[in-house]
Parts: structure tokens; sequence; C-alpha cells
């Protein structure tokens, strides 16, 4: 007898969510448990800098391993009796917003592997060590770190192939398009906080670049364009370099410093971008030049 394909479906998940719990016991029962070991032990690498690389992994384990796996090996052995799967995932999609501190600390956690690795060779050693050993099948730390990034996506393929798949008036219809709904807010919670720490990193950095005026640091700021620019004085038919940072409400006008302690830039000048003009200028002595003209002031550049 042919498996109806949605068993097939959920017999998938629970196949792959096996193979996931035993991909996250190895990241904190074996890289994580091991490493701090070695840590406490003053050996290798600051104990702060281990729980950074790893995050939250070891709740996340803890949440699959004794709470998911077995809510959904139980589901799978009733199978014949109740075919269902959706209420065990609606129970699931709740936890999965702690992926969120895993998937955004995740670029930073690499990166430490790397400077650290660099740092302390015995800490690289006890790396090698543990990805020799079969268990790691011949994939990095940095790998199977990549695992639970992965997985909440792959939650909502296998859902959305399992609703699609289901026979019409199945009894798991409601809960499963609900667990489908719920998983997906949780996938773009994860994605916008990871969007929204990537734009506050780099807002940081520009800032820092400029300075730190007060006046100018906004977190509700969104960089959209920077680069250099020369600004043409009719007086003398001269150009100078100078720099341009554009915000959703500023326009900076800036000269970069020749001694760079600190900031790279001195802002010269700020125009508002409400009220601002841009008009394009046909100079056949200046080609690609503009006129910007704010309340503030009005300006002359050339782009490159």
């Amino acid at each position: 007898l042919q498996e109806p394909e949605e068993k097939k479906i959920a017999l998938e998940l629970l196949e792959t969510e096996q193979a996931y719990v035993n991909r996250l016991h190895l990241l904190d029962q074996i890289f994580y448990t091991e490493l701090m070991k070695e840590a406490k032990n003053g050996k290798t690498v600051p104990e702060e800098v281990v729980k950074m690389i790893f995050s939250n992994i070891s709740s996340i384990y803890q949440f699959h391993a004794k709470f998911f796996l077995p809510e959904l090996q139980k589901r799978m052995e009733d199978w014949s009796c109740n075919p269902r799967i959706g209420d065990v995932i609606q129970k699931l999609a709740p936890f999965l917003k702690m992926y969120g501190e895993y998937v955004k600390n995740f670029d930073k956690a690499v990166e430490l592997i790397t400077v650290w690795s660099e740092k302390s060779p015995p800490f690289q050693e006890l790396i090698a060590d543990i990805q020799k050993r079969k268990v790691c099948a011949n994939l990095t730390l940095q790998h199977h770190m990549l695992e639970p990034v992965q997985r909440i996506p792959r939650y909502e393929l296998l859902l959305k192939e399992y609703v699609r798949k289901l026979p019409p008036k199945s009894p798991d219809q409601d809960d499963a398009e609900k667990a489908l709904e719920m998983i997906f807010m949780v996938a773009k919670h994860s994605n916008a906080a990871i969007a929204e720490m990537e734009r506050l990193q780099n807002l940081w950095v520009v800032y820092q670049r400029l300075g730190l005026e007060d006046d100018i640091v906004d977190p509700s700021n969104e960089l959209i364009k920077e680069g250099p620019i020369q600004k043409i004085s009719t007086r003398n038919n001269s150009t100078s370099e100078k720099y341009l940072f554009l915000f959703n409400n500023m326009l900076l006008y800036c000269v970069p410093k020749v001694i760079q302690v600190g900031a790279e830039f001195q802002v010269h000048l700020r125009i508002n971008v409400d009220g601002m003009k841009v008009q394009e200028l046909n100079d056949t002595q200046f080609p690609h030049t503009f006129l910007v003209s704010g309340k503030q002031r009005t300006l002359e550049l050339q782009a490159r």
C-alpha cells in the first residue's frame, strides 16, 4: 500500500528533526561543553568568548531534544488513529523566536572563531581535534553552526508541502494552516531582526566616521548613499575634493580630514532633505555638474 503523501512529508519532518537534534547535540554537548571546559582551565580562550560564539544554542538544543522531537515521535507512532501534526507545530512556533538571537549572532560567532583560532593555537587544535571525530562527518564547526540558521526556512518549506498535500476535509487542515502562518511570522521576524541589526551596525560605523556629532546621531536615520564629490568654486574656476552622506532626512556635506585621528570627516554643512532641490547643469567646462539647493545653502557639485 502506498503511504499517503501528507504522511510521507510528516515522516520527513520527523527524520530531519532527528538528524537536526543530533547536530544540536554535537554543537551544545560536544563543541560547546569541551571548549568551555578548556576555557575554564585557562588553556585556550576566555570563557566569555566561548559563550559569545555559541550564543543560546543550549536552550535551542534542550527545546528540540526534550520537547519537539519527542512530541513528533509520539504523533508519528499514533498516525493511524490520529493523523495530525498541526497542533504540535503550533506549540513549537512561539519557541522559534529563540532563534532570533542565535541567527543575529551568527556572523559575529564565525568571526570570533577565526580571530581566536589565530590568536590561540590550543583553541584551534581543540576544534580541529573535535572536527576529526566521526560524528563531525568531515565538516567544520562553522558548517555545523549554520544548521540552526537554516532550520526555520526548512520547517516552512516542509509545512507548506504538507498543507498542499492534505486531502480535502482533513482533520488537520485548520491546525496545519494556522501553524504555517505562525512559522511564517517567526521566519519573517528573524530576518527582520538581522536586517535591523545590520542597519544599526552600519549606521554606527558612519557616525564614528563623522566624529559622532550629537545632533546627527539618531538611530532612526537611514543612510541612502555616500561618496566623494568635487565642489566647484565659481570664483576661481577650480574644484576641491569633498564628501557627501545622503540620509533619508539630511544631506551632509563634509571635508575629508587630512590627519585621521578619530573621525574621517568633518561635517561642514547640513542640508535638510525637506525642501531640498537638485538640478542638473549643462556646463561645458565642468561635465556631470549639478546644483543642490536647500534652505541652508546652494552648492555647485561635480560628480565623477
